[in-house]
């Protein structure tokens, strides 16, 4: 019994160490990006594909493209836009989101809000996404390297 108590003295605080959380760990931050316990939170990634309705080039297509970078803003600035970008759209592809939401349904209304999809300029395919909870600090950090706007 004095054997078995002594074992367990010694190895407690091993077990203990063993599920610490890394000293660079920030619950402050973990919080603030919706981390879980992995640093991971749940996404919707939003593939935009060529629709059918290409607006030719002038000033609706150039209308459309200024409410199309608005809304990314807008939805960047609300926190439900993690991340967005262009494909240079050789093989149909134009551009992904990735929403900080946890279901399609929830994504499907933020998309319908943008000119691009609306017009037809643009449709968009949806996926479920597990990722980095960092995502959420790209925004951020994209603010504080960009010279210009777009």
């Amino acid at each position: 019994m004095r054997t078995f108590i002594a074992l367990a003295a010694l190895l407690l605080p091993l077990a203990v160490l063993a599920q610490a959380a890394p000293p660079e760990y920030d619950p402050a931050l973990a919080r603030h990006v919706g981390a879980d316990e992995r640093g991971m939170r749940n996404y919707v990634l939003v593939i935009l594909k060529t629709g059918p309705n290409k607006v030719p080039a002038g000033p609706e297509r150039d209308a459309m493209f200024k409410g199309h970078f608005a809304n990314m803003g807008r939805l960047a600035a609300e926190g439900k836009l993690a991340l967005a970008g262009p494909f240079d759209g050789s093989d149909g592809w134009r551009g992904l989101f990735i929403f900080a939401v946890p279901t399609i349904e929830e994504a499907q209304a933020l998309v319908a809000t943008d000119p691009v999809v609306a017009q037809g300029e643009m449709v968009p395919e949806f996926h479920k996404y597990y990722g980095s909870a960092a995502l959420m600090l790209v925004n951020d950090a994209h603010a504080k390297v960009a010279q210009k706007k777009f």
